[in-house]
C-alpha cells in the first residue's frame, strides 16, 4: 500500500478537549432538566452534537423537538468554544504533523462542529498542516458512517484505499474501516486498548509520541 493521505481525528486523536466537551454537554443538558454522568457524554464523544443530545434526552426520558435540539446544539456550541483555552494538543501532535507535511496529504474529518474546529484551529496554530478539514457540519451521517472520511479522501483527490486514518474512537476505527481505509488506532481518548483492539484497527500505539512507529506504518 502506498499511503497517499493521512486523516486525523480532532477530538481524543490530536486533542485532549474531554474537559471541555463534558462540560458544554453537562450545561445545556442539565438546565433542560436532563442529568447524565459525565461518562455518559465520554463514551459518546465522536458521534457529533445533536446525536449526543439527542441520547441523553432519551437516557432521561425526556422529550425534545427540532426546534428545542437546534437551540440546545448553538447553545453548546458557544459553550465549549468559549472552553477553548482547556483544550490542550498531545504530545507528539506537532512533530507528527511536521513530518508528514510535503510528504503526504494531510485532512481531518472531526465530528466537532466547524465554529468549534475553526476556534480550536486557529488558536493551537496548526491550521496550516491540513489541505482539508471537515466538520460535523458537512456530513449527514456522523461517525461510525465513514462519510466524514470519504468526503476528505474525495475532495483531496485520494482513492480511500490509499488513505490511512488516525482515530482515538470505536466510532472512528468503525468509520475508516467501512470507508476501506487503513486505521491508527490511538488510545488517548475514551477508549482503552481492548476496547480498541476488538474494532481490528491496522494498528495500535499508546499515543502520537510513538512517531517512528506511526511514520513506519504510513511512509513505508
Amino acid at each position: 500500500m502506498i499511503t497517499k493521505a493521512v486523516i486525523f481525528d480532532w477530538d481524543g486523536t490530536l486533542a485532549d478537549t474531554r474537559k471541555a466537551v463534558v462540560q458544554s454537554f453537562q450545561r445545556v443538558l442539565k438546565e433542560s432538566g436532563c442529568n447524565v454522568s459525565d461518562e455518559f457524554i465520554e463514551r459518546r464523544i465522536g458521534i457529533g452534537t445533536k446525536k449526543t443530545i439527542i441520547e441523553a434526552f432519551r437516557k432521561c426520558n425526556v422529550k425534545i423537538d427540532v426546534l428545542k435540539l437546534e437551540n440546545l446544539a448553538k447553545k453548546k456550541i458557544m459553550i465549549q468554544v468559549e472552553l477553548a483555552d482547556t483544550v490542550n494538543l498531545f504530545d507528539g501532535a506537532i512533530e507528527l504533523l511536521e513530518v508528514l507535511k510535503g510528504k503526504t496529504k494531510v485532512g481531518l474529518a472531526t465530528m466537532t462542529n466547524r465554529k468549534v474546529i475553526d476556534v480550536f484551529l486557529s488558536k493551537k496554530n496548526i491550521e496550516s498542516f491540513f489541505e482539508v478539514a471537515i466538520s460535523a457540519d458537512e456530513v449527514d451521517n456522523p461517525k461510525p458512517n465513514p462519510e466524514a472520511f470519504l468526503i476528505v479522501a474525495n475532495r483531496m483527490g485520494v482513492n480511500p484505499k490509499d488513505c490511512v486514518v488516525i482515530e482515538d474512537s470505536v466510532f472512528g476505527v468503525r468509520a475508516a474501516k467501512a470507508a476501506k481505509m487503513k486505521c491508527i488506532a490511538v488510545s488517548t481518548g475514551v477508549y482503552n486498548k481492548k476496547e480498541l483492539t476488538k474494532e481490528n484497527p491496522d494498528m495500535l500505539v499508546g499515543s502520537l509520541a510513538e512517531k517512528d512507529k506511526i511514520l513506519s506504518f504510513i511512509l513505508s
